[in-house]
C-alpha cells in the first residue's frame, strides 16, 4: 500500500525547517512520500479562523489541497504542528468534503489546534502532546481540557523538559533542552519524529 504525508509547520517554520524536516523524515521512511510546507508569510498565529483565513488568502492553502488532490497514494497523512494544525484541519475538512468514505486519509494535530468533532469521529485521528514527568508540552493542558484520554502522550527524551522543547519534540526526535531555546531553534539538528505513522 502507497503512502504519502503532508506536512504543515507551525507559526514561523519556514521553508529550511521544513526541508529538513522533509528530508529526515524520507531518510527514515524512503517508501514514504513526504512534502512539507512552511508556514504562510505573513499570517499570525491564532485564532484557527485567522490562520486558515491567511493561509487561503496568500495561496499556500489551495497549493496544499492540490497537491493531495493530485496524490494517488492509497493512505494520506495531513500532518500539522502547532498553529499549523488549523491548516491541516482546513485541508482535511476540504479534502475529505463529500467524500463516503474518508478512511484514506489520516489526521494528525501535533500539539496544536484540536479537530473538529467530525474529524475526532474518524478512529485514524490522531492528537498528540509530549510529556516528561511532570514536564508537559506547550497545549498540552489545553488539549487534554479539551479532548481526555483521545490525546496520545509522546514519552520525550530525559534532557527534554522546557514546555518548548516538548512543543518540537513531536516534530523533532533530536529536541532538548539545550537546542530548542525558541520557535527559532525548534528545527535545529532535526530528526524527524514519526512516532503517528
Amino acid at each position: 500500500m502507497s503512502t504519502a504525508v503532508f506536512f504543515i509547520g507551525g507559526w514561523n517554520a519556514n521553508q529550511v525547517h521544513i526541508n529538513a524536516w522533509v528530508q529526515s523524515a524520507q531518510k527514515q521512511k524512503n517508501s514514504i512520500a513526504f512534502r512539507g510546507f512552511p508556514w504562510p508569510d505573513g499570517v499570525t498565529s491564532s485564532p484557527d479562523t485567522s490562520v486558515v483565513k491567511g493561509s487561503r488568502d496568500n495561496g499556500q492553502f489551495k497549493k496544499v489541497v492540490d497537491a493531495i488532490q493530485a496524490c494517488t497514494a492509497a493512505q494520506i497523512y495531513i500532518v500539522g504542528h502547532s498553529s499549523g494544525c488549523a491548516i491541516a484541519n482546513a485541508v482535511d475538512k476540504d479534502v475529505t468534503k463529500g467524500l463516503k468514505d474518508p478512511s484514506k486519509f489520516v489526521l494528525v494535530a501535533l500539539d496544536g489546534f484540536a479537530p473538529d468533532d467530525d474529524q475526532l469521529a474518524r478512529s485514524s485521528t490522531q492528537v498528540w502532546a509530549a510529556v516528561n514527568g511532570v514536564h508537559k508540552s506547550l497545549h498540552d493542558k489545553d488539549l487534554k481540557d479539551l479532548l481526555g484520554s483521545r490525546v496520545q502522550e509522546y514519552p520525550a527524551k530525559k534532557d527534554c523538559t522546557t514546555k518548548w522543547a516538548l512543543h518540537f519534540s513531536l516534530v523533532n526526535a533530536a529536541a532538548t533542552d539545550s537546542v530548542v531555546k525558541s520557535i527559532a531553534t525548534g528545527y535545529s539538528q532535526c530528526q524527524a519524529n514519526l512516532a503517528w505513522l
